[in-house]
């Protein structure tokens, strides 16, 4: 997938999420996507290629990494808990929305009950 078109499905899902907001707190150059004020995706062209960076659960990230080589440890996050989604490769539209709307549940996750605008054990699931 193209750059601009990973940043652009990035972004379509992060609009669709309860309570997200895009702001600009490291300048123009950084799209920086937040729930309640907590950060779930940035979004950047300054490393040369136009990246998505979100956060992981570790062993997801891990998993990811050993399966995609566009999925890459955070850049200028914590390697642990923060992945890159990188242009180029072979990442389908339909992870980088689930991996978007993995992001947002895992801040949401930690933030105090009466603040989630969702409830992240329910969310998106479908109920019978």
């Amino acid at each position: 997938m193209k750059g601009d078109r990973l940043q652009q499905c990035a972004r379509d899902r992060a609009d669709e999420l309860p309570g997200s907001r895009l702001e600009h707190p490291f300048g123009p150059e950084w799209d920086v996507f937040k729930v309640r004020d907590k950060v779930f995706m940035l979004l950047t062209a300054v490393t040369g290629a136009e990246i998505v960076t979100l956060k992981a659960a570790p062993e997801d990230g891990d998993a990811l990494r050993r399966q995609f080589d566009d999925i890459t440890p955070g850049y200028h996050m914590n390697k642990k808990h923060w992945i890159t989604l990188r242009p180029g490769g072979k990442l389908p539209p339909d992870l980088v929305r689930e991996l978007v709307t993995e992001s947002y549940l895992l801040v949401v996750e930690n933030l105090p009950r009466r603040q989630r605008p969702v409830d992240p054990a329910s969310f998106g699931k479908i109920v019978p």
